[in-house]
């Protein structure tokens, strides 16, 4: 399977509009602004939802997932540089310098508070990131068919067709072109990482076997999440065979219910 190309296809998902619930704020960094959708009612944690490539805020909003977490607790969600609108961002768009602007908006919006965090896709490798580097700001964390190099290996061709077919389909400011570029060295940098902190995680896998992908190509793909639970004593794997790549789209209450279910562990 050309992995490169799968995670293309399973990135560009229709999106719908965020809701009006949701207050638009534009942070500005140091090079750049980031367009920012929240509910902030001073909650005691932040939930903060990051997409995977190719997909701006509004993928959470799809199916109510981010409203039905927003009644509960506060949430924050963002268009990386170069999606939905946000403007574009200094290069390379690499997993060390999305982590470093996700890092950045949450010191906007945490106030002192931990946050839990969940990742689709290459957010998934994000708020890994993020968490290993800023592990006291951490509470928790849902992995959403993250991406992982345990699992993912394409070529330099594969990489280089990636990006062609996102520069086509999108232009190369766009910014899920601009992540694809970098998406082997991404990998790379991924495996130097050490362990998750030792905070609750859930991971939700998809298993369902579809004409791109095999059951044993999926089998690998769910022993590439069990690793994240090396170090961990709170770790929960569910196996989903009902829903694609797109487990937020397909079974929203799967993800709304372990949210909720990662927020009652918390103290």
């Amino acid at each position: 399977m050309a992995l490169a190309s799968f995670f293309l296809v399973s990135s560009c998902k229709k999106k719908n509009d965020s809701k009006p619930a949701f207050t638009e704020t534009k942070v500005s960094l140091t090079t750049h602004k980031l367009a920012s959708f929240s509910a902030i009612k001073n909650s005691k944690y932040l939930v903060v939802f990051e997409s995977g490539l190719g997909n701006d805020h509004t993928v959470w909003s799809s199916n109510a997932v981010a409203s039905q977490i927003s009644s509960i607790t506060d949430i924050l969600m963002y268009d990386r540089a170069g999606y939905g609108k946000s403007e574009n961002g200094p290069g390379p768009r690499n997993i060390d310098r999305l982590r470093g602007e996700l890092e950045s908006l949450i010191d906007k919006f945490s106030n002192g508070r931990k946050v839990i965090l969940i990742g689709h896709s290459l957010g998934g490798m994000i708020i890994r990131d993020y968490a290993i580097k800023n592990p006291v700001k951490t509470a928790a964390l849902l992995f959403v068919d993250s991406s992982h190099e345990f699992y993912s290996h394409p070529t330099q061709a594969e990489e280089d067709a990636f990006y062609e077919a996102s520069k086509n389909a999108n232009g190369a400011n766009f910014g899920g072109t601009l992540e694809a570029r970098e998406f082997i060295e991404d990998l790379q940098y991924a495996g130097t990482l050490p362990s998750l902190p030792n905070v609750p995680v859930i991971v939700l896998t998809s298993m369902k076997v579809d004409a791109s992908t095999s059951s044993s190509a999926k089998q690998i793909f769910y022993n590439a999440h069990e690793l994240l639970k090396n170090g961990v004593t709170d770790f929960t794997h569910i196996a989903t065979t009902n829903s694609g790549h797109f487990i937020m789209i397909d079974e929203p209450n799967l993800v709304v219910n372990n949210l909720k279910l990662l927020i009652s562990k918390l103290p």
